[in-house]
């Protein structure tokens, strides 16, 4: 069985930081593209951003870049999103997604609340 579970989120101030963690279980997980997507309230789901299978590419969405980093250790089965400078608008429910490629997500975790208050 196939577990995403992320972990990091919370409260913060604007101009603050989290870094939030998904620990992947149940796959190969060097074996999927990994990807921070995020949902607002009222809004539609973003990819905020995504990782290949080893790390060496990486995708960001627009209004994140800059600011947030993704990262993966492929030994841990974990991937990475470090904040930095949040905005109220980053203010959403986030997700780690794995996929077989950069364009299909097939498994997801519950999703973490992020709420910058400003």
């Amino acid at each position: 069985q196939v577990q995403l579970v992320e972990s990091g989120g919370g409260l913060v101030q604007a101009g603050g930081s989290l870094r939030l963690s998904c620990v992947a279980s149940g796959l190969t997980f060097s074996g999927y593209v990994m990807g921070w997507f995020r949902r607002a309230p009222g809004k539609e789901r973003e990819l905020v951003a995504r990782i290949s299978r080893i790390g060496d590419t990486t995708y960001y969405g627009d209004s994140v870049k800059g600011r947030f980093t993704i990262s993966r250790d492929n030994a841990k089965n974990t991937v990475y999103l470090q904040m930095n400078s949040l905005k109220a608008e980053d203010t959403a429910v986030y997700y780690c997604a794995a996929g077989p490629s950069r364009v299909e997500y097939t498994y997801w975790g519950q999703g973490t609340q992020v709420t910058v208050s400003s």
